[in-house]
């Protein structure tokens, strides 16, 4: 009886207490998903994709009754791809919203907590400093997850709902690894944003720095690109080639323009929902000689963008090494 007594109830033995990571992990989310900021630019881009969808809606043909694609079309696809000129298409928003979402939730990830004299009593408790770093990426990587897949979803129901027919298991695959790839895009900007939290003291200075950077990388970087490239471009007349030139510096253009996060995510993205697009630079005639225009698996999509989904992972990995390396040298004490 005794024993029976002493042993802990199975509701009591259940509450373990949470690891501090995990901790710190859920009062993130709860703190992004509560604040203004986010409500606002959820609501801006929940009104955006709707205006997207619509005019996507009234441009795509009618599809048949026995499935998509029709006629090399694929209609859900279209969904995010499709523009008659007045609005941007779904993909467009999304490039240039999806920074906008990831510096909003990282401008001020560290530097607040700095401000509010709360860094040094978070780090007076059990806990490692990168638990803290770490915390903070996972919980906005997270909750930009969960609203990246249910916008998804929801453009997927609603197309479900005014198309009439079920998306093929092709254009499902790749309409899920466009999710992926947008949620890596906002990483990017996230690290970044959270870099410059780590560097300067004050958000609104952070924040000006992220906004600064974004503006250059997706405006002017390649407006700057193209603005030298048209200076330096030589005369076709000096290349012994009749096709010489235009291959070599469309190719040269190229390789220039996609050092912005905002070209990768472009091409990538754009292959991924575009199965007929066969490759993502100038093609000489011997290339394009025997080819058969049919839509490309998403296994061939994908290779074709890696150079570009490696290049996101390289730039997130970067920026948040530059982060992490920053944090553990930074000294937390209060002035």
């Amino acid at each position: 009886m005794e024993k029976l007594l002493s042993t802990p109830a199975p509701a009591q033995a259940a509450k373990l207490p949470l690891h501090p990571f995990w901790v710190i992990v859920s009062k993130e989310m709860s703190d992004h998903v509560r604040s203004w900021r986010f409500i606002i630019l959820l609501s801006l881009i929940l009104l955006t994709c709707a205006g997207s969808l619509y005019t996507a809606l009234n441009n795509i043909g009618t599809p048949s009754k026995t499935g998509s694609p029709v006629n090399g079309t694929f209609f859900f696809l279209q969904l995010f791809t499709a523009t008659d000129g007045s609005l941007p298409s779904f993909i467009v928003f999304i490039n240039f919203l999806g920074p906008l979402l990831g510096i909003a939730m990282g401008f001020d990830a560290v530097n607040s907590e700095f401000n509010r004299g709360t860094l040094s009593r978070i780090m007076a408790q059990p806990v490692h400093r990168d638990y803290l770093l770490n915390g903070k990426f996972v919980a906005s990587l997270l909750v930009v997850g969960i609203l990246f897949f249910s916008l998804t979803l929801l453009v997927t129901g609603l197309g479900l709902v005014f198309i009439g027919i079920p998306p093929t298991a092709s254009e499902f695959l790749r309409i899920l690894s466009f999710s992926l790839l947008s949620i890596l895009y906002v990483a990017f900007w996230l690290n970044l944003s959270i870099l410059f939290s780590i560097r300067f003291r004050q958000p609104a200075t952070s924040a000006l720095t992220s906004i600064a950077a974004w503006l250059f990388l997706t405006i002017f970087y390649p407006i700057l690109i193209r603005l030298v490239a048209k200076l330096l471009a030589p005369d076709a007349g000096s290349f012994p080639g009749p096709g010489d030139e235009p291959y070599s510096y469309q190719h040269t253009l190229l390789k220039l323009l996609r050092f912005a996060p905002s070209q990768l995510f472009s091409d990538a993205t754009t292959t991924l929902l575009m199965p007929s697009i066969r490759s993502l630079g100038p093609l000489t005639m011997e290339q394009v000689a025997g080819a058969i225009p049919n839509p490309l698996p998403l296994g061939e999509s994908v290779l074709i963008v890696w150079p570009q989904l490696t290049g996101l992972v390289a730039a997130t990995v970067l920026c948040f090494a530059l982060s992490y390396v920053s944090f553990m040298r930074k000294e937390i004490r209060s002035r």
